[in-house]
C-alpha cells in the first residue's frame, strides 16, 4: 500500500536503535549566538528577531520566518533525534540565512554560525556536524570565510541558497567557491530561498508549496546549462524536497535540449547529469520517492526531515522504511545513512 509522508502532526513512537547509521543532512538551526548577533546588528539593516514567549519571528526586508525553541535548543533536538532514531544531523542555517545582509554584517553571522555550529559538534562529536554559511553576496569574502570554515573539524560541507538575491548559481563570480568546494570535497547542499515568482506565490503557502521546487528546478538547470558541472567535474550537489522540480521535469529539459538554439552549447543531456546530484527524503509521498530511486539510484537518495518546520518529515525513518517491499536491505541503508556518511565525512 502507498503512504504519503505527513507533516509535523504529532511525534512518531520512539524508534530502538537497530544499529543502523541514520544521517539527517536537512536539519535546520538557530544557534542562540547568532540570533544575538542578528538582532544586536540586523536593526541597521532594515532586520529584528521578535519573540513572544517560546515562540520567534525573524525578519528583514524581503524575508521572514517563524520558529519555536526546537530550531534553538539543542537538548530538545537531540530528545528529538532520538525519538526518530536519526544518529546525526547535519546543521544548516535556514531563512534568512545571510545573503541579505551587508558584506560585512553577512560575514559576521556567518562567521557566527559556522562557530557555534564547530562548538556543538565539540560538545557532541557523534551526533552533529555542520554545513558551513558563507555570506555570497560579496564572493571574495564568501571564499575567505570557507578557506577558514575548512579548517573547523566540526563543518563537512557547504550551504548555499538556490539563488542569492535573484541571481542564479551559473554567475562567474562564484565559481572560485566552487573551485574551492570540489578542492575540499566539501559536498553543496542547496536550499530555496527568497524564491521565484513572490507575487503570484504569497497566498495559500505557495511560496514554500510550489516557490521552493520550483527554485530547486531553477538552481539546478542553471548548475547544467551554465556548465558549472563539466567545469567541475568533481563536485557534489545535493538537491532538497527530492530534487523539486527538476527531476519530475527531466524529460522536458531533454526534449528542449534537442530543440532549443538557446542550449545548442549543451554536448550532453540534462538527464546524463542526473546522478550528479544527490536528493533527499522529503518528498512527502512514498511514489514520489520511489520514481526517484528508480530514475537516479538508491545511492543518489539520502536521508532529511527539514527538522523541524511543519513542512518537514516527522518520522524520517519511518519514511524510508516504508519502501521495504520495493527497496532491498542495503539500499535502505545506504538512503537511511551510508551515502551521507561519505558526503560528510563521517567515521562509521
Amino acid at each position: 500500500m502507498i503512504h504519503s509522508s505527513h507533516g509535523k502532526s504529532g511525534p512518531p513512537p520512539a524508534r530502538q536503535a537497530r544499529g543502523k547509521l541514520a544521517v539527517d543532512i536537512h536539519a535546520h538551526w538557530y544557534p542562540a549566538e547568532w540570533l544575538k548577533l542578528f538582532e544586536k546588528e540586523g536593526a541597521s539593516e532594515a532586520a529584528r528577531l521578535e519573540r513572544n514567549g517560546s515562540r520567534y519571528t525573524i525578519k528583514t526586508a524581503r524575508i521572514s520566518n517563524a520558529f519555536d525553541e526546537e530550531f534553538v535548543d539543542a537538548e530538545l533536538r537531540l530528545a528529538a533525534m532520538d525519538r526518530q532514531g536519526v544518529r546525526v544531523q547535519a546543521l544548516s542555517l535556514t531563512t534568512p540565512m545571510v545573503n541579505w545582509a551587508s558584506p560585512a554584517l553577512g560575514l559576521a553571522l556567518a562567521q557566527a554560525f559556522n562557530d557555534t555550529a564547530n562548538a556543538l559538534h565539540a560538545s557532541h562529536p557523534d551526533r552533529f556536524v555542520g554545513l558551513a554559511a558563507l555570506p555570497m553576496q560579496a564572493p571574495e569574502l564568501a571564499l575567505r570565510e570557507l578557506e577558514r570554515a575548512a579548517k573547523l573539524p566540526g563543518l563537512r560541507g557547504l550551504y548555499l541558497a538556490t539563488n542569492v538575491n535573484g541571481d542564479n548559481l551559473d554567475e562567474r563570480r562564484f565559481w572560485d567557491i566552487y573551485a574551492k568546494a570540489e578542492e575540499l570535497g566539501w559536498t553543496i547542499f542547496l536550499h530555496p530561498m527568497d524564491t521565484i515568482g513572490p507575487e503570484r506565490t504569497a497566498r495559500y503557502h505557495l511560496k514554500n508549496l510550489l516557490g521552493n521546487p520550483y527554485d530547486t528546478g531553477v538552481a539546478a538547470a542553471s548548475l547544467i546549462f551554465g556548465g558549472v558541472l563539466d567545469e567541475f567535474p568533481k563536485l557534489e550537489v545535493n538537491l532538497p524536497h527530492a530534487g523539486g522540480a527538476f527531476p519530475g521535469l527531466i524529460g522536458r529539459l531533454d526534449h528542449g535540449t534537442r530543440v532549443r538554439a538557446e542550449l545548442k552549447h549543451m554536448k550532453k543531456l540534462p538527464s546524463e547529469y542526473l546522478r550528479r546530484f544527490t536528493y533527499d527524503t522529503i518528498g512527502h509521498d512514498d511514489r514520489i520517492n520511489l520514481n526517484l530511486i528508480r530514475l537516479v539510484g538508491a545511492d543518489r537518495v539520502v536521508l532529511g526531515s527539514d527538522y523541524c518546520f511543519d513542512m518537514g518529515l516527522v518520522d524520517p525513518v519511518g519514511t524510508v522504511e516504508r519502501l521495504h517491499a520495493s527497496v532491498d536491505e542495503s539500499e535502505r541503508d545506504l538512503i537511511l545513512g551510508k551515502t551521507a556518511a561519505r558526503l560528510l565525512h563521517l567515521a562509521t
